[in-house]
């Protein structure tokens, strides 16, 4: 009977062994998974970042073309405008009494053209006199000495400028007073 025992104690360690050396692997595999996960998990979070990146890029350019699409075509438009408005300003009391019909039909033609600018996003950049000159808005076509002003108020406007929405299509073109005669 004790030959047994051995036999059942030495069968017994036999299957510890095997059962550690099993259970070993196990949690070998187990670890492996595991790593395997957090890494396909990782991947699907910057998958999903990523698309949701372009998402939004997408939608900006989207909305840039909607918004800025139709510039060139407004740039295009402008010397239109001006040759209207100096069409009017040309106009004086003898050929608004000659053409007066004309003359209202050029007057309704710029406005018509200014409410299509306006369906666009477009709008007029028309400066006072006496404002002060912003770099950002306005180009200075000259500079003079003018009684009354501050140097940097702009004394004459040439040309109306243009936005397109919050971009700036054509400065103003202006003149600015220098330091002014005493």
């Amino acid at each position: 009977m004790s030959e047994k025992k051995d036999e059942i104690a030495e069968d017994q360690a036999h299957i510890d062994e095997s059962f550690e050396d099993v259970m070993a692997e196990e949690a070998d595999e187990l670890e492996a998974l595991r790593a395997e996960r957090d890494e396909m998990r990782d991947r699907f979070m910057r998958a999903l970042a990523d698309a949701e990146n372009a998402r939004k890029r997408a939608d900006k350019e989207r909305q840039e073309a909607s918004n800025y699409g139709g510039t060139r075509l407004a740039r295009d438009m402008l010397p239109v405008f001006d040759a209207l408005s100096r069409a009017l300003e040309a106009a004086n009391e003898d050929v608004r009494a000659q053409a007066g019909a004309f003359l209202e039909g050029v007057e309704l033609t710029q406005r018509e053209l200014l409410n299509v600018f306006a369906r666009h996003g477009i709008t007029a950049v028309a400066p006072e006199l006496g404002e002060k000159f912003d770099p950002k808005m306005h180009e200075a076509m000259f500079e003079a000495p003018a009684p009354g002003t501050q140097a940097g108020d702009i004394i004459q406007v040439m040309e109306q400028g243009f936005m397109i929405h919050d971009r700036l299509l054509r400065p103003a073109k202006v003149g600015v007073s220098s330091t002014p005669k005493s």
